[in-house]
């Protein structure tokens, strides 16, 4: 079976990616950080494993933004258009959340859950059926089985690759 790609890039197309295969799970996040980071409502994060993204043109610049947590929030973006393209959360390495909207077919994702809806708009309502959940939720409970083995996987790999490195 031939894998998927899909292609994105930012406003200006200074910067193309490719994404080798749909994410693992798509969040649409509602906390005030997404917000202010992307202008709107909400923002959607496809969370993909960093060796399926590759860079076809440009290279985007990274900037660390503070987070209520306290862990890293590398974000990566255009340096000329500032489109924003993905980020690494706690900076991990081994997985990005990629804005969904950078992609050439955006409507081609939906959203497997909506998170932080204890600080979503009040005037913005959530499509009938939507998995929802006001803060974070139980990943074991939400995510599929092939999607938490390719997060497991993905997780071994970047240990093992720390481990022959030291």
């Amino acid at each position: 079976m031939a894998e998927e790609q899909f292609a994105g890039g930012c406003f200006c197309g200074a910067v193309r990616f490719s994404m080798r295969s749909r994410p693992m799970f798509i969040h649409a996040c509602h906390c005030r950080d997404c917000r202010r980071q992307s202008g709107g409502p909400f923002v959607i994060n496809g969370l993909i494993e960093t060796d399926r993204i590759t860079v076809l043109k440009g290279a985007p610049a990274c900037r660390t933004l503070a987070t209520d947590s306290g862990h890293p929030h590398d974000l990566s973006f255009c340096a000329d258009c500032g489109t924003a393209l993905w980020s690494d959360y706690g900076r991990r390495g081994w997985m990005l959340f990629v804005r969904m909207a950078t992609l050439d077919a955006p409507e081609s994702f939906v959203p497997d859950v909506h998170i932080y809806t204890a600080t979503k708009l009040p005037w913005l309502p959530l499509p009938a059926g939507a998995r929802s959940f006001s803060h974070y939720y139980d990943m074991n409970a939400e995510w599929p089985a092939e999607s938490t083995e390719r997060r497991r996987a993905a997780r071994s790999r970047a240990a093992a690759g720390r481990q022959g490195n030291g």
